[in-house]
């Protein structure tokens, strides 16, 4: 019988294994919590009156300028050292495309001299007021992943698979230690997401759709990463974490920074899970969610910041905001939002080029009393414990620190080792027919498809650049292929394997192996419409249907950072494995599916579903949780080698459902759904061929005009401009313009552009890339885009067109004109 969790909902779960019935609500409305409906927690951090008397000294002696400066974290893109020897900030951060130099390939070696460049700038003063060292926060989500080198585990989703809380905090203490070894203090971990629908883009960093477990990792990750309390808590090698996302990112529709329309007992006993055992852990910082409940922006919630995570729980650390999510609160903009104060957020996360009007508006604010005095102190009384704790004061210089420097922690063999164990542990079967698997010693076996030599696939999102994207091998110098492992294990076995992408082959193998799946993505670019896998594209599937009518025995391995309709992929394979998105241990892979020359494989399948898996395109979490769901595969789904099952022919019938997504704008020759292209004064539009036949533009101006992508209806492009991306347009040249070129967006009552005349050189097709900031900057209502792409010109020009849409950029500085 499924159980309905009460309000000791983490406790409950942990000892029965039941699984929650979450029910469909219908007119959810109140956003305002209830805090004695909530538990009490066994927090184990307790006030030390040492550090309070400590925090309290300062506090007195700082002037109301410092406080302010403590409630600001900075992009470290939009700062610089020398800034903080004037405005003495709590806190940088590198956002998801930030790094030293502008590279995001920066050795080691300079995150630690920056690091060391901005802490000396932030204790440099001679006013006798008190010296409070900055510390820096990174995305640290599924190892040091910003750093070249580092040792990256399988993402959460895959974590979750394994079941094995011990081996999660392994992966925390690793983690922390490689952060550590740069001399970053503060990694924003874990996320404890409770995903109910799979389309969301960042389903792959939640632990399961169940809250029970994600409850099991959340405090064992918080005490990885910082360690136990009574005995390394804080210890050096140890940073502190940040739990995330507050509240109830994971029960927004599938729409990332959306709205939680659920009750607040299912926010209490689904969404808050994880916080009931990471607080008592003593995780020292929470990072409210960008997402809302019931239509009010959770950062700037005071119900739920203030009456619940403060009051009603204990918490004693402190609140710190996500990218700019202050600015979606209501009554603020990024630079203004005393509201958010108010409601109990603690620091903002700021990132573009006027933090210091933020920095000013903040200091009005309180100078003016509209930040009562008594809450700006409460919110540096929680930073500055936080840093007490933490041993910020202490700490010294950061190359100074006992682990930093030691970049040999990064990949190291041990660590290395924790993320294959992980991966062996992750990788569940879904289907075995005619014992296919393990692989037998002195195969030959032919690896196949695209992904299989690719470690930044296999890694996904978060890994070394935000996206994901824009990454090769050699990104990657500890990392192992997928390909590489079964290649090292074939040859172990007495057998060989030889790499083919496309499945070619001469002789023909023993065994296939295909590796494929999702290409990496992070937040709202993940979003999808459907849960059907690849629906644009088919290659995968005729890659191995192909091998299946050659009668090669074919074994899929599937990428992806959430549970797809596949069943015309599982029906084309005889053997079906999701290894979900691994990171750098590609031969954790092969360890399972390759036999030894005994002719067994040393490890068993021991992975089990922590998200069901879809029977049905349309089959996403909107009616999971109904009497009638019925998933294909359900929660703790996963065969064995020593537990094997015949899985019968499946349906593959697709119903129609929505596909498109806005941010594609023209790809593949076709404009998003309901849009069209329009052409304006002296501009011929035909069409051309690049990857496919008529799949692009060919614009011709013969004198002024423009052509651009209309919308039946405006989008919204407020999320993608704050998160700093760009409108792409891949483009050749065909005839140099004669007058002026500009790349423009439009809301219906204005055009904002940027020159684009200086890369408009006949020659090969290229990238232009314009962050959409350069266009919201100019005034446009980017929630009310009605074109999101307009290029004109004031004379004569000849262009092609191959794709237009909105991602992430290539590396490299941010401006206002073609990168």
């Amino acid at each position: 019988m499924a159980l309905r969790f009460g309000t000791a909902c983490a406790a409950i779960a942990l000892a029965t294994g039941a699984t929650p019935v979450i029910a469909q609500q219908q007119g959810v409305s109140s956003a305002q919590a209830h805090p004695g409906q909530w538990p009490l927690l066994p927090m184990q951090l307790k006030r030390d009156a040492k550090v309070e008397a400590r925090v309290a000294a300062m506090l007195a002696k700082m002037s109301v300028e410092d406080k302010v400066g403590q409630l600001l974290q900075v992009d470290i893109a939009s700062i610089s050292p020398a800034d903080l020897e004037t405005y003495k900030l709590g806190s940088i951060l590198n956002g998801g495309n930030s790094a030293p130099n502008n590279d995001e390939r920066a050795p080691a070696r300079e995150w630690l001299k920056l690091f060391d460049a901005f802490y000396d700038a932030s204790v440099k003063r001679s006013d006798g007021r008190p010296v409070v060292p900055v510390i820096w926060g990174t995305d640290a989500v599924h190892g040091a992943n910003n750093i070249v080198g580092a040792t990256l585990f399988p993402h959460n989703i895959g974590l979750g698979a394994m079941r094995d809380p011990a081996l999660i905090k392994r992966i925390g203490a690793a983690t922390a230690a490689e952060t550590a070894a740069t001399g970053i203090d503060w990694s924003f971990a874990p996320t404890v997401a409770v995903v109910q629908d799979d389309r969301w883009g960042r389903t792959y960093e939640s632990y399961s759709e169940d809250p029970a477990i994600v409850a099991s990792y959340a405090g064992a990750m918080v005490e990885g990463i910082q360690g136990t309390i009574g005995r390394d808590f804080m210890a050096p090698g140890h940073v502190i974490a940040s739990v995330k996302h507050f509240l109830g990112d994971g029960g927004t529709g599938g729409h990332d920074q959306g709205d939680a329309r659920v009750p607040e007992s299912v926010l209490r006993d689904v969404h808050a899970a994880g916080y009931m055992s990471a607080l008592p852990a003593g995780a020292l910082t929470v990072m409210p969610s960008f997402s809302s409940w019931n239509g009010e922006k959770m950062t700037g919630n005071a119900s739920l910041l203030t009456g619940v995570l403060k009051g009603r729980w204990g918490f004693q650390g402190f609140t710190v905001g996500d990218w700019n999510a202050h600015g979606q609160v209501t009554g603020c903009t990024n630079e203004d939002c005393a509201p958010a104060i108010n409601a109990g957020l603690d620091m903002f996360m700021y990132s573009g080029p006027k933090w210091k009007e933020l920095y000013a508006n903040t200091l009005r604010a309180a100078k003016a009393g509209i930040i009562p005095a008594a809450r700006l102190d409460d919110a540096v009384r929680r930073i500055l414990r936080v840093k007490v704790i933490a041993g910020t004061f202490e700490a010294g210089r950061p190359s100074s620190r006992p682990m930093s420097g030691k970049f040999a922690l990064l990949g190291s063999p041990e660590h290395r080792a924790i993320a294959r164990q992980a991966v062996r542990e992750s990788l569940v079967l879904l289907k075995n027919n005619g014992s296919v698997l393990p692989v037998k010693a002195g195969a030959n076996i032919l690896v196949a498809g695209r992904h299989a030599d690719d470690i930044g696939v296999q890694s996904g999102g978060w890994s070394i650049t935000w996206q994901g994207t824009d990454v090769t091998n050699a990104d990657f110098p500890n990392g192992q292929s997928i390909w590489s492992g079964i290649e090292q294990a074939a040859r172990a076995g007495g057998g060989k394997a030889t790499l083919a992408a496309d499945g070619a082959f001469t002789t023909k193998p023993d065994v296939a192996i295909v590796v494929f799946g999702e290409t990496p993505y992070a937040e709202f670019t993940g979003d999808r419409p459907s849960l059907e896998y690849s629906p644009d594209d088919k290659s995968d599937l005729a890659l191995l249907r192909t091998l299946k009518a050659a009668g090669v025995p074919t074994v899929a391995v599937f990428l992806s950072g959430r549970p797809l309709w596949v069943n015309p992929e599982l029906n084309a394979a005889d053997a079906f494995v999701a290894a979900f998105l691994p990171g750098t241990e590609g031969g954790g892979v092969a360890d399972v599916l390759i036999a030894g020359k005994d002719g067994r494989s040393a490890n068993d399948f021991r992975g089990k579903l922590s998200f069901s898996w879809p029977r049905r395109i349309d089959q996403n979490v909107l009616n999971r949780r109904d009497a009638g769901y019925d998933p294909l595969f359900p929660l703790g789904y996963g065969l064995t080698y020593a537990a094997g099952a015949t899985l019968g022919r499946l349906d593959e019938t697709r119903p129609k459902v929505t596909t498109g997504d806005q941010n594609a704008l023209f790809v593949r020759g076709r404009v998003a759904g309901g849009a069209r292209i329009n052409t304006a004064g002296a501009v011929v539009q035909t069409r051309t061929d690049r990857a496919a036949q008529e799949d692009s533009l060919r614009l011709t101006w013969k004198g002024q005009g423009a052509v651009s992508i209309e919308q039946a209806m405006p989008i919204d492009l407020t999320r993608e401009s704050n998160g700093q991306l760009s409108l792409i347009v891949d483009y050749r040249v065909t005839a140099k313009p004669a007058g002026q070129v500009t790349l423009g967006i439009a809301d219906g009552s204005k055009t904002a552009t940027v020159p684009l005349t200086g890369a408009m050189t006949p020659g090969d097709w290229t990238t232009a890339a314009v962050p959409l900031r350069c266009f919201a900057d100019q005034g446009i209502a980017m929630g009310k885009v009605t074109q999101p792409f307009v290029l004109a010109s004031t004379g004569s020009l000849g262009v092609d067109v191959s794709g237009v849409r909105v991602g992430s950029a290539p590396a490299g500085p941010v401006t206002c004109g073609v990168k």
